[in-house]
């Protein structure tokens, strides 16, 4: 007979591309993820993974039988969450969630959530790199702005929108761009080197800008931008404040920026687990 944990385990290697990422989900060593495998594949008497120096393959055999163990393994966890008084929620949920918007706006939200579910452990990983919840063994992720194609299940919770801005000082020396071309002819505050948008009546304008200052935080171009240093594309949150203090004016209001969403990603499967159900209506409470 299959042990259920065995066919777990399969799945998450599958899942993730290896051993290590798949024992860093599980949260066991990566000789017992290798002993349930062993064991797995000495019960079918078929090979289900070819390891390879980047990690481990599905052999054609392994395709086919993880489609069923996926399935398997999602009817069991439906089962075990029915039996499970009302609220009642086990286990650990992992989450990743962007440093700029996590640590001001989740925050109270989690330990609320936390509260709520006093038998869940909780834990967040604060970052605004970008993370790969399956090889890194999270459940799911919070994401803050436009969704790139991925195979990453998605849920849009909720709308955010965003401005250029600039400080009173780098206006009155370099003055304001009133077009997405003069847009080039300024220094602007960047993540990395990427396109930006603007929505021009009904359709959208792609402009690829300049700048000598570049941070992975949300919350140190706009810093930057409040310092002088050039105009920077940042969401509402970031930025009311100082913009009502005056210490950074929105510039290009013709031109706006797309709107973005918050959005809470999980892995592929048919079924989500229940923690991670409950979380995604907890954030549509707070920000839907």
């Amino acid at each position: 007979m299959l042990d259920i944990e065995d066919l777990h385990t399969f799945v998450e290697v599958a899942d993730s591309g290896g051993v290590s990422s798949a024992a860093r989900r599980l949260g066991v060593s990566k000789s017992i993820v290798s002993r349930r495998l062993f064991r797995l594949e000495s019960d079918l008497g078929a090979q289900l993974l070819a390891r390879t120096t980047r990690g481990a393959a599905l052999t054609e055999a392994g395709v086919t039988f993880r489609e069923h163990a996926a399935r398997i393994c999602a009817e069991i966890e439906v089962a075990r969450e029915t039996i499970l008084p009302a609220g009642d929620l086990r286990g650990s949920l992992r989450i990743a969630a962007p440093m700029s918007f996590g640590m001001t706006h989740l925050a109270p939200m989690l330990a609320e959530f936390a509260l709520r579910h006093s038998l869940l452990h909780v834990h967040t990983c604060y970052s605004d790199h970008f993370v790969d919840i399956i090889r890194e063994g999270f459940d799911c992720a919070v994401r803050v702005g436009y969704l790139s194609d991925s195979n990453l299940i998605a849920r849009r919770i909720g709308a955010i929108r965003g401005k250029l801005v600039a400080s009173p000082g780098y206006i009155k020396e370099h003055g304001a761009p009133e077009t997405p071309d003069e847009l080039l002819t300024h220094q602007v505050l960047m993540q990395s080197t990427e396109t930006w948008h603007f929505v021009d009546g009904n359709k959208t304008i792609a402009v690829h800008p300049q700048g000598r200052f570049k941070a992975d935080s949300g919350v140190a171009l706009a810093a930057a931008a409040i310092a002088g240093l050039g105009i920077a594309s940042l969401p509402d949150f970031l930025t009311e404040k100082a913009v009502s203090a005056g210490t950074l004016i929105p510039v290009m209001g013709r031109y706006p920026l797309p709107e973005a969403g918050i959005y809470v990603v999980r892995p592929p499967g048919r079924h989500p687990a229940r923690k991670i159900r409950v979380f995604t209506e907890l954030m549509i409470e707070h920000f839907g």
